[in-house]
């Protein structure tokens, strides 16, 4: 499996965050499944075609349990763009998962199978089919005779506020961002803590693209704690690389700027980058690049 899609699935294999997503998106944030009543399911169903054995792969799948009776088994799926044979590809997840039932030895109570597709685009809607009719071409004679098959789609982007006042785990988290950027185009962090911090912020970089989110809790800085001190960590990352090719261009022209020139003075004058950094009100990297020291992103 490669990395990207190990760190995409990370945060919603935690119990509760998995608990979460599905007691508010098909439960209307009843708690009707705890995260005790989860049991990891492989995400790899086998199946048998042409004679061979065969596989299928989902993104997250968890069994519903009470009293060791499984109650459902349910799946999530992520899309960041809209895919036009998503019903299709459903139809074979659950569809594994199913002859896995009519295969089981002992025969036991079959149960159902569900699947949530988590649709994470904000600048549009979902533009694809949601049924299986769509991905087909269908003589009117037999339109009838063929199941929809629709998927239970889900755009994260544009959830309400009462539903996302709902969500209690880190997906609260990602579904904000992704509501703010459809909204406002921006993003304002909100205050709370992060439980899951690296599989939330690898969750972010994967839907985003954006690595500076899973690189903000990669340094020696220490560890963040809501997403208003990765964003302060982001930006400050920020200023310094932008400081970094500043003056990298400068010594490259051999031009000095006077501060520049104040700070090397001071330094060769025996005063310490921290006593620099105190009495010019500069970020103690900061004065490392301007007297010579590496600086480590």
């Amino acid at each position: 499996m490669a990395e990207k899609d190990i760190m995409e699935k990370t945060l919603e294999s935690h119990e509760d965050v998995f608990a979460d997503i599905v007691n508010v998106l098909l439960f209307g944030g009843k708690k009707l499944i705890r995260a005790e009543d989860l049991q990891e399911k492989a995400p790899r169903a086998v199946y048998k075609a042409d004679g061979k054995l065969r596989e299928t792969e989902r993104d997250v799948i968890k069994q519903w349990k009470k009293d060791n009776i499984c109650i459902a088994c349910i799946g999530l799926e992520n899309q960041t763009a809209s895919d036009p044979d998503m019903p299709l590809r459903v139809i074979g997840y659950d569809g594994a998962e199913y002859r896995a039932q009519l295969l089981k030895k002992p025969k036991v109570d079959r149960y159902p199978i569900i699947t949530l597709v988590l649709y994470f685009g904000y600048d549009k809607h979902w533009e694809k089919t949601t049924a299986l009719r769509g991905c087909l071409k269908i003589p009117k004679e037999l339109y009838p005779y063929v199941n929809e098959h629709k998927i239970n789609l889900f755009e994260i982007a544009y959830l309400t506020d009462e539903q996302l006042n709902m969500f209690e785990s880190d997906f609260a988290i990602i579904a904000d961002y992704f509501v703010q950027m459809r909204k406002n185009g921006d993003y304002q962090p909100p205050v709370r803590k992060i439980r899951h911090i690296q599989e939330t912020l690898s969750f972010l970089s994967i839907l985003t693209g954006d690595n500076r989110f899973e690189e903000a809790c990669s340094d020696k800085e220490g560890e963040v704690r809501t997403m208003c001190e990765v964003l302060d960590r982001i930006e400050k990352r920020g200023e310094i690389r932008g400081m970094e090719q500043g003056m990298q261009q400068g010594m490259e022209l051999g031009i000095l700027t006077e501060r520049e020139r104040i700070i090397r003075l001071l330094y060769e004058e025996g005063n310490s980058v921290k006593q620099i950094s105190s009495t010019l009100k500069m970020p103690e990297k900061a004065i490392q690049l301007i007297v010579g020291n590496p600086i480590v992103l």
